[in-house]
């Protein structure tokens, strides 16, 4: 099983680390017996199970949902939970009772927070509550809103400023690793380098210490998913479509199920049957 330690040490052993998102049962049990190391119930379950836009309309509710599923087949991946817009932009004591809930009720290990130096307190104040909590920097995407669409982060001297600001500073609150989303690579080198914990790239280039993808996206699942960072490791909307069409095509002509895809009567009901009803069941 995978540990807090585990992933603390991974940077100083020189392992990169390997994370990816999980929803429900299938995708949970498809990356631990795979053995991904850290298992994310992600926000992101708003756009790739919702539909939705953004990540802006999850709830905590939801996130308590999915990630009680997701447990319960998850035995050795380290497992994440992402905080949902609005459950962390309230007061400190509110936010902690959110992940002690979170905690509680799901058996999660972690927790995720957006945002770097403004998170600080807050941050410090879930890791008192005995907490673990992974940072998460760049482009956050409940700041969609703000940054105006999902754009990479770290253009500019002062966003690049900023951000390794960001990182050093959640560093100190006490974040066990740091995701860097939409970052480019030489700031990321930078706050790679510039930070003892690891860091988990999304888009951010191959210096991070790890790296983090949506399980549907890096599958080819999800036929909506085009983005220059993405690598997809199999084509399974092709493989959907193929068999979906396939399905309707042997129903349609007859063709399924076929004889030996069925269940049958013994000898002696079957006469009654045929006795009774008068229908030659044994050919049919």
């Amino acid at each position: 099983m995978v540990t807090i330690n585990d992933i603390k040490n991974s940077k100083k052993n020189g392992e990169k680390i390997v994370a990816l998102t999980a929803y429900d049962f299938l995708t949970g049990y498809w990356v631990d017996k795979c053995g991904i190391d850290i298992v994310l119930v992600g926000d992101s379950l708003g756009m790739v199970i919702k539909g939705e836009e953004n990540t802006l309309s999850v709830t905590l509710e939801e996130v308590i949902y999915h990630t009680k599923i997701v447990r319960k087949v998850v035995k050795n991946g380290f497992l994440v939970v992402d905080l949902p817009f609005g459950s962390f932009h309230i007061t400190p004591e509110d936010t902690i009772k959110n992940c002690i809930r979170i905690i509680k009720e799901t058996g999660a290990n972690s927790v995720k927070i957006e945002g770097g130096k403004k998170r600080y307190e807050l941050i410090k104040r879930i890791i008192e509550s005995e907490i673990p909590v992974m940072g998460h920097i760049g482009l956050t995407p409940q700041s969609i809103n703000v940054y105006g669409g999902y754009r990479v982060q770290g253009k500019s001297i002062k966003r690049a400023e900023e951000l390794i600001e960001d990182a050093i500073y959640l560093e100190k609150a006490g974040c066990f690793s740091i995701v860097l989303e939409l970052v480019p690579k030489e700031i990321s080198k930078i706050i790679t380098e510039n930070v003892k914990i690891p860091t988990i790239g999304i888009g951010s280039g191959p210096y991070c210490d790890g790296q983090v993808l949506v399980f549907h996206d890096m599958l080819g699942m999800n036929p909506f998913a085009d983005f220059k960072f993405l690598r997809k490791y199999a084509n399974l909307s092709n493989e959907i479509e193929t068999g979906i069409t396939n399905y309707i095509k042997d129903v349609k002509n007859g063709n399924y199920p076929s004889m030996e895809e069925s269940f049958t009567v013994n000898e002696k009901l079957r006469k009654y049957l045929e006795e009774r009803y008068g229908s030659n069941t044994e050919n049919k």
